[in-house]
């Protein structure tokens, strides 16, 4: 590790590393709107000079703006919060159990509890996932179905557990509707089930399970499922808790472009009251092994267009990701040009994406990924799991450590 300060500097949860200036950052210049049409000039004005769309501008601009220069847009938007840094970090997916009382439409993962491919993890066998990886990781990463006899006890044994075996590695786990299920089987109001999580090691909350932010969409590809209204006091109270939360957005299913723009706007009112989302993550519907026919699945153009309107739309939230698990190298890659700055890190297993069809390979070493930035023009920067400790990654010459590449700083 090297001590050089210029290579490492801190944040905090609020700001994620991110220039709070950026407004005044926005460089406007080299974007030709000759061919571009009055009413979408007007509306791509606002968004460079920092104001806030509206929904109606949010649709009119994903559907009429031609997608070089909604990518210009967004990518402008980008550079002037994070320059050409784009971050990842080093994570383990452990999902600790398939079994799922609900049969989302969509989901390729969930097994019934007396299907012979269901598993949970017990204790020991979930830190036996990680101790291979110890010394690779900062965070496990941990999300799976809701389970039909798991309470609030294994979870905050679970976690206690990892931070006494692992304590420099973060925890990021539990999407909101599985914390719903676990105050329900517990007897709890949300807000203690978060607390006990809290205390017992949870550090952040994934995003998944917003789906799309629209009852009449739920009912139809994930009936049971939290509501739109409780996925987002889930997040409020964890916000209120002080627990920084990511959120997410899957699109090509059955969703109308307004009603996506409706979700980022949703997702960007609480956080106007919150400040505690730190990343978007859109990802588009994977279509294999599931029982979704009917989706009309997300094209490269539309995928790369929902991107860059997710960096527009939601003007106060850090971070927009691209979820290389779900995207694979190619679209994660053009994603980076299309206002995202973070990518999936350094994955050594994951299931719920590959279940679904995902092939993009688990073994892809820090070095590797950093080439993907690089050849975008982008600088990697290692972050921890909240946004708080950033450092510039750098490959050293193979030597006895195999050429395993180190971050360091």
């Amino acid at each position: 590790m090297s001590s050089n300060p210029s290579e490492s500097w801190p944040s905090n949860v609020f700001e994620a590393g991110m220039d709070t200036n950026w407004k005044e950052n926005i460089d406007d210049k080299f974007i030709d709107l000759n061919n571009v049409k009055d009413d979408i000039k007007s509306i791509i004005f606002k968004v460079l000079n920092g104001t806030r769309i509206t929904i109606d501008e949010g649709v009119k601009l994903h559907d009429e703006c031609d997608l070089p220069t909604l990518a210009n847009i967004a990518n402008k938007l980008k550079l002037a919060r994070f320059s050409n840094y784009v971050f990842f970090n080093r994570n383990l997916h452990v999902n600790q159990t398939n079994v799922c009382v609900l049969a989302c439409k969509f989901c390729a993962f969930r097994e019934g509890p007396k299907s012979d491919e269901a598993y949970s993890l017990s204790i020991e066998e979930y830190l036996n996932r990680i101790e291979p990886y110890k010394n690779h990781i900062s965070e496990v990463h941990t999300v799976g179905g809701l389970h039909n006899e798991w309470t609030i006890e294994y979870y905050t044994s679970l976690f206690s557990a990892t931070k006494e075996k692992y304590p420099h590695l973060q925890i990021k786990a539990l999407t909101a509707v599985e914390i719903k299920h676990l105050a329900i089987m517990s007897g709890l109001e949300i807000h203690d089930v978060l607390k006990k999580l809290k205390n017992s090691g949870l550090d952040s909350i994934p995003g998944g399970g917003a789906e799309i932010l629209d009852d009449e969409v739920r009912n139809h590809i994930c009936k049971g499922k939290e509501s739109s209204n409780e996925y987002l006091s889930i997040h409020k109270a964890a916000h209120e808790l002080g627990i920084p939360t990511n959120c997410t957005m899957l699109f090509g299913t059955i969703e109308t472009t307004r009603q996506r723009i409706v979700h980022m706007d949703k997702l960007r009112l609480l956080q106007d009251q919150t400040n505690g989302f730190q990343c978007f993550v859109p990802y588009p519907f994977l279509p294999d092994k599931t029982r979704l026919p009917e989706a009309q699945l997300a094209t490269a153009n539309e995928i790369l267009r929902t991107v860059a309107m997710s960096r527009i739309m939601l003007d106060n939230i850090p971070h927009i990701k691209s979820y290389r698990m779900n995207l694979g190298d190619d679209i994660s890659a053009l994603a980076l040009l299309h206002g995202a700055d973070d990518i999936d890190g350094t994955v050594s297993h994951e299931e719920i994406m590959h279940k679904a069809g995902s092939t993009t390979p688990l073994d892809q070493i820090d070095a590797d990924l950093a080439n993907l930035i690089e050849q975008i023009g982008g600088v990697p920067v290692e972050r921890n799991t909240d946004y708080t400790i950033f450092r510039k990654f750098r490959k050293l010459p193979p030597s006895d450590n195999k050429g395993l590449p180190v971050a360091y700083g």
